[in-house]
């Protein structure tokens, strides 16, 4: 040990440096440390940079490099969306912007960011809009409308004002409030003034034999129209959740409903058509009823009763939408008019056997028979559905791409991104034709996120938290596509027809084929 120190000793004094001082030793490895730390930190940046920036023989390619940087400079920077409640407990949340205070500024987008097209569907505003075309929307036209309505809405620089006259509380109201609240924090500074009135009940009110030329109707928004009414649409409160019955928002019960499409394969689902429903919403439904399996006949339709009262007190464990898609087909049938529950039948990967219905909603209009899902007559519906189930069982490919188209139409046209450009092309287009400006009439009340969901049940500030934009949005809104032409709407409205059409030859030849092999 001794030895050994002292030779350490004489290292460290130089002794054994072969004519090298220990500073300079010293000295040397540091800087050669140093050298070899930066080589390796400027061959990663070489590396990290060359899949981002172009080269030359030179190096960087200055012309690439300056419009990486002018990209990155232009992009518009999205901002968090906040919201802020009491801190005691029951005390009631203010809208706390000042009244005096700036509109919101609209992101800047640059043309380097081009904006697709939006679905075919969004072609429809057009029409909802074009009884006011040639005339516009006066003032009092709007003040007629307020017979049908449930809420009275005006929008001013961003800010929300509004008069209930019905169902104050209701989730249809407040939901609807609430995604309008949405838009326009996703949108700072995009959704224009405007001045309108709702009706958040199931049927369309606005009824166009009503009205003429000389007497334009009243504009009212509405969830669904049918072939005689003149509603403007718009999507409905659920995509925001409905509490009441446990249905999530949009976004994250669609999450749960890829999953539950790939928990079962189509092949190995229930070879029949599925609803579970409230028999009592309607005739239709009650109609439907008939068509479940008893002893003496299957009409290949299996049929359970929803009772929302019980699935409550056991806590919704049987009335998973996203846990429905066990049988390889479903059924629509609408309720008292169209029903929310549209979308998320159509959304699982089962075909779905629509029941014939003069009601649409806004996203529906897109949809085509016989390619996003299988036509069912009204007046016809246990055939109907037998001979839908039996041709699917013996045409399972083609039966499985119907399904397919319909999933696909949801997951992709009618993600939450097209739910909001779709309010904000329809609140747009009809602030466009608006003959006066906006103000905020006596009586209203002032709106905003925080006065909503800081004083909300707690079910209910769940859903209106978990359905909350969380940053504003980057970019701009899909570009609205121009209106039909009238050759082209009567093409879609023939195409649809002859679908349907196709489809009552097949059943009915099929039918006279089984009445012919019964009686021989």
């Amino acid at each position: 040990m001794k030895k050994m120190n002292a030779q350490m000793s004489r290292s460290w004094n130089g002794e054994e440096s072969k004519g090298r001082s220990a500073p300079a030793s010293t000295s040397y490895a540091v800087k050669l440390v140093i050298a070899v730390f930066v080589a390796l930190v400027v061959l990663v940046f070489f590396i990290s940079n060359s899949a981002t920036f172009g080269w030359s023989e030179q190096g960087i390619d200055r012309q690439s490099l300056n419009t990486q940087i002018s990209k990155a400079q232009s992009k518009p920077q999205p901002k968090l969306i906040t919201l802020s409640c009491p801190n005691i407990t029951g005390a009631s949340a203010v809208c706390q912007r000042s009244p005096n205070a700036a509109a919101p500024t609209p992101l800047h987008v640059t043309a380097n960011q081009p904006s697709p097209t939006c679905p075919e569907y969004f072609r429809w505003i057009h029409e909802d809009l074009r009884p006011w075309k040639s005339t516009g929307i006066t003032k009092e036209m709007v003040q007629r409308a307020r017979k049908f309505a449930t809420f009275h809405m005006v929008v001013l620089d961003g800010r929300v004002y509004v008069q209930e006259y019905f169902g104050h509380s209701l989730s249809r109201n407040v939901f609807t409030f609430w995604g309008i609240l949405q838009l326009i924090s996703r949108y700072p500074g995009r959704v224009p003034d405007f001045e309108l009135i709702f009706n958040c009940m199931d049927m369309p009110s606005v009824k166009s034999a009503d009205y003429n030329s000389s007497a334009p109707p009243p504009p009212l928004f509405h969830y669904c129209k049918d072939d005689r009414t003149l509603d403007i649409l718009f999507p409905d409160w659920s995509f925001w959740g409905w509490p009441e019955t446990n249905i999530k928002p949009w976004v994250p019960l669609m999450r749960e409903m890829n999953e539950g499409n790939a928990e079962v394969e189509w092949p190995e689902r229930e070879p029949y058509a599925y609803w579970k429903g409230s028999p009592f919403m309607g005739g239709s439904r009650q109609d439907l009823v008939k068509c479940n399996v008893t002893k003496e006949r299957d009409w290949n339709a299996r049929i359970y009763a929803q009772d929302w009262n019980s699935e409550a007190k056991q806590g919704y464990h049987r009335s998973n939408l996203a846990r429905q898609c066990y049988h390889r087909y479903r059924i629509y049938v609408e309720g008292l008019a169209w029903s929310v529950s549209q979308k998320y039948i159509l959304a699982c990967n089962s075909p779905t056997l629509f029941v014939d219905t003069r009601f649409v909603e806004f996203f529906q209009r897109g949809l085509m028979p016989g390619h996003h899902y299988w036509p069912i007559a009204a007046d016809n519906k246990c055939r109907g559905i037998k001979f839908a189930v039996d041709w699917g069982n013996a045409h399972q490919e083609e039966a499985q791409a119907i399904g397919k188209a319909s999933s696909d139409f949801f997951q992709q046209e009618v993600k939450m991104d097209h739910v909001y450009d779709y309010m904000l092309h329809a609140l747009t287009e009809y602030a466009k034709l608006l003959k006066y400006k906006p103000t905020v009439p006596e009586g209203f009340t002032e709106i905003c996120m925080e006065s909503l969901a800081c004083s909300a049940s707690e079910k209910t500030k769940s859903f209106l938290l978990e359905s909350m934009e969380k940053w504003t949005h980057d970019a701009e809104p899909c570009t609205l596509p121009p209106p039909f032409t009238p050759e082209e709407l009567h093409q879609v409205l023939e195409k649809r027809a002859n679908a349907v059409k196709q489809v009552e030859m097949w059943e009915q030849k099929a039918w006279e084929q089984e009445q012919g092999d019964k009686s021989t």
